[in-house]
């Protein structure tokens, strides 16, 4: 993405003052990798991009918990009410990690609450577990295990037009507690999170001819590793996008 160097860069203090974004509304989008680069040089002057000691794509690893009923990824399946993710995100480039736990807000927005975790206890939410049940309440029938494993590069823009966000997600790879793996590295998953109405970004991506999809990392890439689970949210996106291809020859 050499067109990301034209942008001014924005520090993580500065973007999570500015566009924090806790409660928000997530509009994702699954491109082809070349589409998604092009998207860049015909961003607005204004946009800037997030940098840390230099770098602007970054290595994202997060670990999904579930149950074992998977409680959370058929809640999603079967679009509940109440439905959640609990998750440890690991920033791998700064060695920071947080144990996260997502759940559905007002008319259908997202709430993500996190707390600073140590990176031994990646995949565990035994030390956070005060913290998990604070946020959904406690429920002893929720024993959570590492279900679900994820790595990503990410890039992330700031637009001063409603103080929104962009991230984009490439070399995307999901391996489960079985060992199966998936790669899609010919696609890339955009997500614009908002305060509510819709950002430069989407308004490019329309005038594009793209259009918000249901994806979820967690459960889509689950269903396609697992194709005895429900999928019917996702049977599109993954007929299009997730053609499998061998993690080794990534």
């Amino acid at each position: 993405m050499n067109a990301l160097a034209r942008l001014d860069p924005i520090s993580l203090t500065e973007l999570t003052e500015k566009a924090e974004l806790q409660v928000r509304v997530d509009r994702k989008y699954v491109l082809p990798l070349a589409a998604a680069h092009a998207l860049i040089p015909h961003l607005d002057r204004a946009t800037r991009v997030l940098e840390i000691a230099g770098m602007r794509i970054f290595n994202y690893k997060s670990v999904y918990f579930d149950t074992p009923d998977l409680v959370s990824f058929r809640l999603t399946a079967h679009r509940r009410r109440r439905r959640f993710k609990v998750r440890t995100r690991t920033y791998l480039d700064s060695e920071l990690c947080f144990l996260e736990v997502k759940t559905e807000g007002y008319r259908g927005g997202t709430v993500k609450s996190r707390l600073p975790y140590h990176m031994s206890h990646e995949e565990t939410v035994e030390p956070g577990r005060s913290f998990v049940d604070s946020v959904l309440g406690e429920r002893p029938d929720l024993n959570f295990a590492p279900t679900l494993l994820t790595h990503y590069r990410r890039t992330t823009l700031y637009q001063p037009a409603g103080h929104s966000r962009a991230t984009i997600d490439t070399d995307l790879t999901w391996t489960d507690v079985d060992g199966r793996m998936l790669g899609v590295p010919d696609i890339a998953v955009v997500e614009t999170k908002t305060g509510s109405a819709a950002s430069p970004v989407d308004r490019m991506l329309w005038a594009r001819g793209h259009r918000p999809v249901s994806i979820s990392k967690y459960a889509t890439g689950l269903a396609a590793l697992r194709p005895d689970l429900p999928a019917a949210p996702w049977r599109r996106t993954l007929r299009r996008h997730f053609v499998p291809v061998p993690v080794a020859a990534l």
